[in-house]
Protein backbone atom coordinates (compact mmCIF):
# COMPACT_ATOMS: atom_id res chain seq x y z
CA UNK A 1 0.00 0.00 0.00
CA UNK A 2 1.75 3.45 -0.91
CA UNK A 3 1.76 5.72 1.67
CA UNK A 4 -0.30 8.23 2.35
CA UNK A 5 0.30 11.89 1.34
CA UNK A 6 -0.23 14.98 -1.05
CA UNK A 7 -0.98 13.52 -4.93
CA UNK A 8 1.24 14.38 -7.19
CA UNK A 9 -1.43 15.15 -9.14
CA UNK A 10 -2.60 17.74 -7.03
CA UNK A 11 -1.02 21.74 -6.96
CA UNK A 12 1.04 23.21 -3.65
CA UNK A 13 0.98 26.21 -2.64
CA UNK A 14 4.32 26.76 -2.26
CA UNK A 15 3.27 30.69 -0.52
CA UNK A 16 1.35 28.76 2.47
CA UNK A 17 4.04 26.24 3.05
CA UNK A 18 6.48 29.34 3.53
CA UNK A 19 4.34 30.97 5.78
CA UNK A 20 3.73 28.14 7.86
CA UNK A 21 7.00 27.70 8.63
CA UNK A 22 7.43 31.66 9.46
CA UNK A 23 4.61 31.49 11.62
CA UNK A 24 5.48 28.48 13.40
CA UNK A 25 9.68 29.62 13.46
CA UNK A 26 8.45 32.67 14.72
CA UNK A 27 5.83 31.19 17.46
CA UNK A 28 8.85 28.95 18.97
CA UNK A 29 11.12 32.03 18.66
CA UNK A 30 8.81 34.54 20.39
CA UNK A 31 6.84 32.51 22.97
CA UNK A 32 3.93 33.85 20.59
CA UNK A 33 0.76 32.32 19.33
CA UNK A 34 -0.22 33.17 15.88
CA UNK A 35 -3.83 33.89 14.21
CA UNK A 36 -4.80 32.23 10.97
CA UNK A 37 -3.06 33.70 8.30
CA UNK A 38 -0.61 35.16 10.07
CA UNK A 39 2.67 37.27 7.99
CA UNK A 40 5.51 38.69 8.78
CA UNK A 41 4.70 42.51 10.15
CA UNK A 42 0.71 41.25 11.55
CA UNK A 43 0.30 41.18 15.16
CA UNK A 44 1.38 38.09 17.43
CA UNK A 45 -0.79 37.31 20.25
CA UNK A 46 0.64 36.80 23.90
CA UNK A 47 -0.67 33.86 25.53
CA UNK A 48 -2.38 34.06 28.61
CA UNK A 49 -0.09 31.55 30.23
CA UNK A 50 2.86 34.34 30.25
CA UNK A 51 2.05 36.87 32.68
CA UNK A 52 1.52 40.29 32.03
CA UNK A 53 4.87 40.82 33.98
CA UNK A 54 7.12 38.33 32.05
CA UNK A 55 5.36 39.84 28.57
CA UNK A 56 7.08 42.80 29.92
CA UNK A 57 10.48 41.55 29.13
CA UNK A 58 9.32 39.47 26.36
CA UNK A 59 7.69 42.35 24.82
CA UNK A 60 9.17 45.39 25.86
CA UNK A 61 6.99 47.46 23.24
CA UNK A 62 4.26 46.75 25.55
CA UNK A 63 0.50 45.18 23.83
CA UNK A 64 -3.07 45.75 23.06
CA UNK A 65 -5.04 44.50 25.65
CA UNK A 66 -8.62 43.56 23.79
CA UNK A 67 -9.53 41.21 26.72
CA UNK A 68 -7.65 40.34 29.85
CA UNK A 69 -7.22 36.43 28.11
CA UNK A 70 -6.44 38.26 25.17
CA UNK A 71 -3.16 40.55 24.01
CA UNK A 72 -1.77 41.48 20.67
CA UNK A 73 1.40 43.17 20.23
CA UNK A 74 4.13 43.85 17.05
CA UNK A 75 7.38 42.24 17.30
Amino acid sequence: MPPLGHPMAVGRNFDEILRVIDALQTGDAHRCALPADWRKGDDVIIPPSISNEDAKGLFPNGWNEIRPYLRTTKL
